[in-house]
């Protein structure tokens, strides 16, 4: 039997409609993408053992179903995946035996596991293995974003390192396969955690109560003493903490893309409020000199608010175009420049004027240091607030000038009706 038969790609086509049309969007973890990497993890370990197609396959509709019972919330949900692959099995004339194995395979990944077959452990490694994969932090984040959807509350760093910690210890893979290919992985995400719960809470020390920690060669977890912790703390200075370990998790890249995002969203914003008024102000400038001013010889009176108006729109017009007004920079950097990690490699105008070659070296330089990588970003974003602080300012200068000019106009255009008349 091939397991890349109809039938499985009939499963997937009717799960992936499923959580389309069905699941909730508070589920931001236990989604459709959730559902494949537990799918692949199924197929990736089936392939390390002698199991038969048949096997292969329950396994995969297994996994294909496991989190649809989230539709009706997370208490019992696999109790009712396992029965919507029932009912789905019983359509696709699948033998009473077949339905009730996928059903105990679903049961599988319910916490705290406890597989008993093979195949059993495969699906509860499979459901598990983000813990072990580089998409770790990514996953890690949607879990906690989730959890926030579904209770309300969001937990402060600390009690999500701490959670995150506990959840750690208290898991084991089960299968030769899975320790093979994601207990390293996950060990270090691990000691990871806990430098992060370190450097933050530096004043707590190193709570006996934390994370177990796996010891390669008892292969056996041992809990962390102050001289596990001054282990893993070796070569580490506090400053290298402050910077290395921040990163480990997807929140700090979804604030620096978060920034970066929110910095070209106000630039734009400010870049359109400058062609407004400088729109506007044209279109005034171009009304008062094709009908006031022919009108300046039979209305003498009508200069002063004629030459206020005319003003107004010129200062607003040069403040508009302050604000849009490009700064322009040498365009190079040099060797040394990026020895010092001085250069912000980022921003073009800082290399524009550089031949490809050097411009590559100092790319690539920049990519093998993660600290160089990283406080390019932090000076690439505060150049750019630095350059938006500029444009609001003008901004505002030229907002003010304009309303205020508007009011001493018309102002001076009473003054002129009643005094002089038209």
């Amino acid at each position: 039997m091939n397991i890349e038969s109809e039938v499985i790609n009939k499963v997937e086509t009717f799960v992936t409609d499923f959580f389309e049309q069905k699941m909730p969007a508070e589920y931001v973890y236990h989604d459709l993408e959730h559902t494949r990497q537990v799918v692949d993890a199924v197929i990736e370990l089936s392939a390390s053992y002698d199991l038969t197609d048949q096997q292969k396959e329950l396994l995969q509709i297994a996994a294909w179903f496991h989190d649809t019972g989230y539709i009706d919330g997370p208490k019992g949900h696999e109790e009712r995946g396992g029965q919507l692959a029932t009912e789905w099995m019983q359509s696709a004339s699948y033998v009473q035996e077949d339905i009730e194995t996928v059903r105990v395979l679903i049961m599988a990944t319910k916490l705290p596991q406890n597989p008993e077959t093979l195949s059993e452990q495969i699906m509860g490694d499979a459901d598990l293995s983000h813990l072990g994969k580089t998409t770790y932090w990514e996953r890690c984040d949607l879990v906690r974003q989730e959890m926030a959807f579904l209770s309300g509350k969001h937990m402060t760093e600390k009690e999500w390192i701490e959670f995150e910690l506990q959840f750690m210890e208290n898991h084991n893979y089960h299968t030769a396969a899975a320790r093979k290919l994601y207990e390293k992985r996950k060990q270090k995400y691990v000691r990871q955690l806990l430098k992060q719960k370190i450097r933050m809470y530096p004043s707590e020390g190193f709570p006996i109560d934390a994370a177990d920690i796996f010891d390669e060669k008892s292969k056996k977890y041992k809990k962390p003493t102050s001289a596990l912790a001054k282990q893993i703390m070796t070569n580490t200075n506090k400053d290298d903490i402050a910077i290395k370990d921040v990163r480990l998790g997807r929140g700090v890249e979804t604030m620096y893309r978060t920034t970066y995002r929110t910095h070209v969203n106000l630039s734009s914003i400010a870049d359109n409020k400058a062609n407004i008024m400088l729109s506007i102000n044209a279109i005034i400038i171009s009304i008062v000199f094709a009908n006031l001013v022919p009108r300046l010889e039979t209305n003498p009176n009508l200069l002063l608010p004629t030459v206020g108006l005319i003003l107004t729109c010129l200062i607003a017009i040069i403040f508009a175009t302050l604000s849009t007004r490009p700064k322009i920079t040498e365009g190079k950097f040099t060797r040394k420049d990026i020895e010092e990690k001085k250069s912000n490699l980022l921003f073009f105008g800082n290399f524009y004027n550089m031949e490809l070659k050097d411009y590559e070296w100092g790319v690539e330089e920049m990519i093998k240091d993660e600290d160089f990588l990283y406080s390019s970003m932090t000076r690439d974003i505060y150049w750019l607030g630095k350059v938006l602080a500029k444009k609001y300012r003008y901004l505002s200068i030229c907002y003010g000038v304009f309303m205020y000019g508007l009011i001493l106009t018309v102002i001076l255009f009473l003054i002129s009706n009643f005094v002089y008349g038209f």
